[in-house]
């Protein structure tokens, strides 16, 4: 039986507390893709109690994608901006998702972005992180930007790392390793990365900064 919104609220302010709970609830974080770090980050808010979500990617669910990202074999095929609202709908049905189905681009982005206190960043190009901190910083001086870099392969879990870049931006990852260099994305470590960014918005909203 799915809770009420009174029960759902009642809990999370017992896990964390009224005045904590209340910032996250109040809360709007844009996920900028949601592949193996993306899908991880919406999925770790939502369960936080984030208030509302912009989930922004346009590719669809593949078979490939199941070792590492959150969707499930029956979704094969659908946008995952589709796929995760049905994920996240099933966690925290009282989060408000709303779905940019499409590419963000320079052009777009402001209005893609609108409202969002913190932006997480979690492309795979390069040139893509690159379009987006540009945007954050240089269109959106009221929101931060949560960002990855290095995540790939297998070694060490300790190499993860979260720093303080500027003013709004924070970089999560061991940003080094790349898949093209390592040959391989690898669940656990993807996972790392991800849960770095989201702890970090979390911190964030909490106005807990580094």
């Amino acid at each position: 039986m799915i809770p009420t919104r009174k029960e759902w609220m009642e809990a999370l302010e017992e896990r964390h507390g009224i005045a904590l709970q209340q910032k996250f609830s109040g809360a709007t974080v844009a996920v900028c893709g949601l592949g193996g770090l993306g899908s991880h980050i919406a999925t770790t808010l939502a369960r936080a109690g984030v208030g509302t979500l912009i989930l922004i990617d346009y590719d669809r669910v593949d078979i490939t994608n199941l070792h590492r990202q959150q969707y499930k074999a029956d979704q094969i095929g659908k946008y995952k901006t589709d796929a995760m609202a049905e994920i996240l709908k099933e966690i925290a049905p009282y989060t408000e998702v709303k779905l940019m189905t499409g590419k963000i681009t320079r052009n777009n982005c402001a209005a893609f972005l609108a409202g969002a206190d913190v932006v997480c960043e979690a492309f795979d190009r390069a040139e893509e992180k690159a379009m987006l901190t540009d945007c954050v910083m240089e269109l959106l001086s009221d929101s931060y930007l949560v960002a990855a870099s290095g995540m790939a392969g297998i070694g060490t879990p300790n190499s993860i790392r979260t720093r303080s870049v500027a003013k709004r931006f924070y970089l999560c990852g061991d940003e080094e390793s790349d898949v093209d260099d390592v040959g391989s994305l690898i669940a656990p470590r993807v996972m790392l990365c991800a849960a770095h960014q989201a702890l970090t918005t979390l911190r964030i909203l909490a106005g807990e900064f580094d």
